[in-house]
């Protein structure tokens, strides 16, 4: 039995619905204004918490505009940059990041992070975090990871791109460091990914393998993914989210917009609801259904001393008869008294 995961009070386990994620990533284009107005949109569409990302240009890359330095997939939406002007468009500036959380909580979302080297950490533990997101990029940074396990902290680890093996030296690095409430999320590490290439039946994997809890990083275009993610046991949905794609930030061609996100908070819970649990009989919704099944009714008068047979007696509905079953108990015996067609079969009539 995987123990219920809690950041701050709040449940994240098959038993609850979705958690759902917004993340914020550089859709603010340098501006707090837009950064806050992206809180308050995500807090307004139903998500529980929102993300950021903690890094700096220079703590991620070098400032080289040259060879692996620049993006050379013309496929990709970067296609062109440098890492460093990248990064430095897309980074959420560490003094923002009080402001940002203040907000989160006033609105009633959960406000954490994805630290991206040592020093991140540090700073996120003087604003006091309730929990920590390892990046799929990151997922093989095992002394980032060590670092983080040793908050004690709930951990988030996406694993886009990483191998079973990568994943295993992953979260046994985290467990023995003392992360003690773990979520790996399953993850296609391109932007947008395509939905063919989710492979979302690694979900059920992961939760066996691994005795965690699993959720879904999404890159996707629309909402089918994630939905049915859910079907397959994700516990957490994380998508990143902008107020409009029109403002063209660096992630907002793959993100979500307040009244997708909206939907997909409402689906989401109405997918996990329909899960149910294995049941079998009359549910309390179809109980009034049962007099509409078939049963047996006489359909022709009959006297006393009548035999019943296949024009007298026939399975019908409504249900106020016996089952259909019971027919062949009846073909060939006699009335025990005068019976009108419509006239729904008992035992009675026999007996």
């Amino acid at each position: 039995m995987i123990p219920v995961f809690k950041i701050q009070g709040h449940a994240i386990s098959p038993g609850h619905p979705p958690f759902v994620v917004a993340e914020m990533s550089g859709n603010h284009n340098q501006s707090l204004d837009r950064a806050l107005a992206i809180v308050d949109a995500a807090a307004e569409a139903g998500a529980h918490a929102l993300k950021i990302q903690t890094y700096t240009a220079d703590t991620m890359t070098l400032d080289l505009r040259k060879g692996e330095f620049v993006i050379k997939n013309k496929k990709s939406l970067w296609y062109g940059e440098s890492l460093y002007s990248l990064y430095q468009k897309a980074h959420t500036p560490w003094r923002w990041h009080k402001a940002i959380f203040d907000r989160c909580r006033k609105k009633g979302l959960i406000g954490f992070s994805s630290p991206f080297d040592a020093t991140a950490v540090d700073f996120l533990e003087t604003l006091q975090v309730p929990c920590y997101k390892i990046a799929s990029f990151e997922n093989i940074d095992l002394p980032l990871i060590r670092k983080v396990a040793r908050t004690g902290k709930p951990m988030i680890i996406s694993t886009g791109m990483a191998t079973a093996s990568e994943i295993t030296q992953a979260v046994r690095e985290a467990r023995t460091h003392g992360c003690r409430d773990l979520i790996l999320l399953k993850c296609t590490s391109a932007y947008p990914a395509p939905a063919s290439q989710s492979n979302l039946r690694t979900l059920p994997y992961l939760r066996k393998r691994f005795n965690c809890h699993v959720g879904l990083s999404d890159h996707t275009l629309g909402l089918d993914v994630s939905l049915a993610a859910v079907s397959l046991g994700a516990e957490l949905i994380e998508r990143h989210f902008t107020c409009s794609r029109r403002e063209r930030g660096v992630d907002a061609a793959f993100s979500l917009e307040p009244h997708e996100l909206k939907a997909l908070v409402q689906q989401s819970r109405r997918v996990w609801e329909a899960l149910g649990k294995v049941y079998f009989g009359p549910t309390a919704s179809e109980k009034s259904s049962l007099g509409f099944r078939r049963s047996l009714y006489v359909v022709g008068d009959m006297r006393a001393g009548d035999r019943f047979s296949q024009e007298n007696i026939r399975a019908i509905r409504p249900g106020m008869g016996l089952p259909p079953k019971y027919i062949e108990s009846f073909l060939g015996k006699r009335s025990k008294r005068r019976v009108r067609k419509g006239t729904p079969v008992s035992w009675s009539l026999i007996s």
